[in-house]
């Protein structure tokens, strides 16, 4: 990848849990902070919960993303988890790569050692992305951009297209809970559905893509159009090649390279990297979630 302009960014992410009646007990996990990549560099980063938390640990899970444990033991009506980071990100160059994607496929199931270790999560079925049941559907589409003996960068960008054109953004229409085989039924979804049904693609066809989290810029730069998923965590997708590595694109936006992204965290599907879980301990009542995501150039 060639550097091109170094941009910083401030995100804040604030998730508030209100409850009915006081809780108990508390665990939290948060997947919130982003990583440092050979395009990003995370300048300061700082992880807060309230009330304060009577535990707290961190750790790099199996695919190096960093999560926050917390518990909180006391009687709490409320929890509020605020992550803020700054961030500078590379703007990445268009990229390259003329190898057929029949050939990476083959490089990809011969592969061994470091390069079997990394894609290799990436090709298979996962929580969110059943290929058993929906890897016809799923070949279908892929069919229309990765046709005999294209480029593999070619095949993406036309994916990544295909997805943006033939999908309508409804954000009132899923949840974390919508299988896949709802959204291509519909043809709607959010951006997460968006990058479950690329990396679905993709793995349909014996190629490699993992799901990415993060987030984009609010206010687009002059002349350029605000994207969608702003003002909320975003979900995108990268693919494994030889020449170019692991490349991001946006299919929600129809982006390639996806160039103002900040990446939180990769995994299989939505289910390795989900932003905030936990599990509360005390009666049974109402809770009220808001979530509230700034991001924006210093």
């Amino acid at each position: 990848m060639t550097a091109g302009a170094v941009r910083r960014f401030e995100v804040e992410h604030r998730t508030g849990y209100h409850y009915g009646a006081p809780m108990t007990d508390g665990y939290t996990v948060a997947c919130l902070v982003p990583r440092p990549t050979d395009w990003q560099q995370v300048v300061e980063s700082v992880v807060r919960l309230e009330p304060p938390p009577s535990e707290h640990d961190s750790y790099l899970d199996a695919f190096g993303n960093l999560v926050h444990e917390f518990g909180v033991h006391e009687l709490h009506g409320a929890l509020t988890i605020t992550a803020r980071s700054v961030v500078e990100v590379v703007s990445p160059s268009s990229p390259e790569d003329e190898t057929s994607w029949e050939e990476v496929v083959a490089l990809l199931d011969t592969a061994r050692g470091d390069l079997a270790w990394d894609a290799g999560f990436f090709r298979s079925a996962s929580t969110f992305v059943d290929l058993a049941d929906l890897g016809v559907a799923l070949r279908s589409i892929a069919a229309r951009s990765f046709t005999p003996g294209r480029p593999i960068v070619a095949a993406i960008r036309a994916l990544c297209l295909d997805i943006a054109e033939s999908f309508r953004f409804d954000a009132g229409f899923s949840d974390v809970s919508t299988p896949l085989r709802r959204v291509l039924a519909a043809r709607r979804g959010v951006c997460q559905d968006f990058a479950h049904l690329a990396v679905g693609c993709l793995r349909s066809i014996g190629l490699a893509g993992r799901y990415v989290s993060g987030y984009i810029e609010t206010a687009a730069p002059p002349g350029q159009e605000r994207l969608v998923g702003a003002d909320a965590s975003h979900a995108w997708c990268s693919v494994w090649t030889p020449m170019g590595g692991w490349i991001d694109f946006d299919p929600t936006n129809g982006l390639m390279p996806a160039d103002r992204h900040i990446t939180v965290a990769w995994g299989r599907d939505y289910a390795d990297v989900t932003p905030v879980r936990g599990v509360m301990i005390g009666p049974a009542t109402t809770q009220h979630l808001d979530v509230w995501v700034d991001v924006h150039q210093v």
